[in-house]
């Protein structure tokens, strides 16, 4: 483990210094870390000619001491030469395309000069003498560490199409052991780099797999790493013809739920903006950027006027009786809203939440893009707070997948996350009312897209320090650890998505201990927490993680990833197959097993086997802060 030192963060700030490697490849390779005796690189290869597979030897112009690779297997070809290869996701990339999943951190003696890479031969091809001389090169000084997104100086308010973002941080996968005999000075048993029991980092880039596949919209062509997906649901409109293509689609149907996915992009959101080193040690943290813009350029577009947002498109009954693939749906496929006459303070303050969380995420990434965020916020916070119902009365289709239990913790919630993100005390003050006026001090049961009454009582007691809000956090993180969990160890809250529900409160706890005024036990919350995750990960002899770990689960009820390739169909008669998806569904946290532990891998069973955007939301907020934590050395 390198120093913790090395990595101090103070006052929840972690400036990032983007570098390049001073090196005739810069046109390929960028820097976006480093430190003494090591740095992080991302790759981007364009792709001239279409391939099945690809092999990259990287030579340095020094030797190493080991090399921590993600999106792809490493092996060693001499002391100065490491040969980088496809994994099974990733080897198909068209003419065209940009591979730009790959990259890793290199290891080298900490006196001794940095090692320059001095050739990358993709396929036998020298990329860094063939890439054409327009390629812009990093920047070298003190630029933020996302510095290469142009910012979006053409949106409107309200039905402009955002673009996304353009720059992609790298994705990882498993890191399988080095064939060298050097390595880094560390005592690892992840395959992470790391002295943890699961490598988190292959966990978070597999959830990050996982939103990519509930992508709905117009996918780019340099950005989609899921290739049994394509382009789907592109005439998604309102009632007057406003777009609504783009977002996510809610679980292993295809309807588009916004109550739900806003939730589950504020918590995305909120780890980003706390566990930025989570994220960034993994080479992870412009995936993480990228999956909560692609939803809230969604929730832009469906913010059509100022008091009107749509909250779901999609008809139940009619996705519900398909089964198939989202690029061959044929339903029609109406689309739902609020308004002043009927409205939805708990959908609209969620909504604020995310857009005011996902603000802060870009504000040193893209100024213009986190001021839009930002606005949207304030407009659908006023429209939240001034014409108050529930959403599920208002569109009473979505009560059947998504009822309400009431909107006044939104209204708090939504409060104050636009307190953190402005300052302004007003919003504070709302938050305070809200807090009292709906009886938010009570010790919830959950954390949840329904109740947000830990998040509330988190965010208020670390933005005031007041001691009403501190007691209630630590209230309620005290009962979790001391309620009676299963045998093998599970925090059960409910059948539906248990893991979720464990995952969610290990977060609210792992969150309680970055303020240490609560005067609370960071090593019993932390314990805690990670069991939770850890269950997940493979505690109780198997996986709950698709694609990860040992025995994971390979029939998820998930429509789009138990299709075979295309032309071959896909119906009803492939939702009855025993047989295991035939594509992998990377990263999907299942809903799990029930109060005995209890768990069988059955598409049929929606309860234990579906997965949803909202179930990983909590999973990989909490993966990032267990990889942030031991990063910096302070628990493994």
């Amino acid at each position: 483990m390198l120093p913790a030192s090395v990595f101090s963060i103070t006052s929840h700030v972690l400036l990032f210094i983007h570098l390049t490697s001073g090196g005739p490849c810069d046109n390929i390779v960028s820097v976006t870390s480093s430190w003494p005796g090591g740095y992080t690189t991302a790759l981007k290869v364009p792709i001239k000619t279409s391939i099945t597979s690809w092999k990259m030897d990287v030579t340095f112009s020094s030797a190493l001491s080991s090399i921590q690779v993600w999106d792809a297997t490493s092996t060693v070809t001499n002391t100065l030469q490491y040969r980088l290869s496809n994994v099974s996701y990733n080897g198909i990339q068209n003419a065209g395309a940009t591979l730009s999943g790959v990259g890793f951190n290199a290891y080298y003696v900490s006196t001794a000069p940095s090692p320059v890479i001095t050739s990358i031969l993709f396929n036998g091809i020298n990329v860094c003498a063939n890439v054409t001389a327009t390629t812009t090169k990093p920047q070298t000084t003190t630029k933020p560490l996302i510095t290469t997104t142009k910012p979006l100086t053409t949106l409107k308010p309200l039905t402009t199409t955002v673009k996304p973002l353009t720059t992609v941080k790298p994705l990882s996968t498993t890191v399988k052991p080095l064939t060298t005999t050097t390595t880094r000075p560390m005592t690892t048993t992840s395959g992470s780099g790391l002295p943890t029991k699961y490598n988190y980092r292959e966990a978070i880039m597999k959830s990050h797999l996982f939103y990519y596949a509930q992508r709905s919209g117009r996918l780019p062509v340099a950005d989609n790493p899921i290739p049994y997906r394509f382009d789907s649901a592109l005439n998604d409109r309102g009632q007057s013809g406003e777009d609504l293509t783009g977002g996510y689609y809610d679980a292993g149907d295809h309807l588009k739920l916004g109550f739900p996915l806003a939730s589950a992009i504020t918590i995305i959101a909120w780890s980003i903006i706390d566990f930025p080193l989570g994220y960034s040690s993994a080479g992870q943290l412009t995936n993480g950027q990228n999956l909560v813009k692609w939803a809230t350029d969604y929730f832009i577009k469906a913010h059509v006027a100022a008091n009107k947002l749509y909250g779901q498109v999609g008809d139940g009954t009619l996705d519900h009786n398909y089964w198939g693939r989202p690029e061959e749906m044929t339903m029609n496929r109406p689309a739902f809203f609020i308004s002043t006459t009927n409205p939805g303070s708990d959908l609209a303050g969620e909504t604020a939440a995310a857009l005011a969380a996902t603000s802060m995420v870009f504000k040193t990434v893209n100024s213009t893009y986190s001021a839009l965020c930002l606005a949207r916020a304030k407009q659908l916070y006023a429209f939240a707070k001034q014409y108050q119902g529930k959403y599920s009365q208002s569109i009473p289709q979505v009560a059947d997948f998504y009822p309400s239990s009431g909107f006044g913790d939104e209204l708090a919630w939504s409060a104050s996350w636009l307190y953190r993100a402005t300052n302004d005390v007003t919003y504070l003050n709302d938050a305070k009312s809200f807090y009292t006026q709906h009886g938010l001090s009570s010790n919830p049961w959950e954390f949840s897209w329904d109740s947000k009454n830990p998040g509330v009582q988190v965010l208020l007691a670390k933005l005031t320090g007041e001691t009403q809000y501190r007691n209630a956090v630590k209230v309620f993180c005290d009962s979790k650890v001391n309620q009676p969990k299963t045998p093998k160890g599970l925090l059960f809250i409910n059948k539906w998505g248990s893991l979720r529900h464990a995952s969610n409160i290990a977060f609210i706890c792992l969150q309680v201990i970055l303020a240490a005024e609560l005067n609370i036990s960071a090593l019993t919350y932390r314990q805690f927490s990670q069991k939770q995750i850890h269950y997940a990960l493979g505690d109780t002899g198997r996986s709950f993680v698709v694609g990860f770990g040992v025995n994971p689960p390979v029939k998820p009820h998930h429509a789009s990833s138990s299709c075979p390739n295309r032309p071959a169909p896909c119906d009803w008669s492939t939702y009855g197959s025993t047989a295991p998806n035939p594509q992998i569904l990377y990263g999907a946290l299942v809903g799990g097993p029930d109060n005995n532990d209890v768990y069988v891998d059955d598409r049929d069973n929606y309860v234990t086997n579906e997965v949803a955007c909202d179930y990983n939301a909590g999973f990989q907020a909490s993966l990032a802060a267990l990889q942030s934590l031991a990063f910096q050395g302070l628990f493994n």
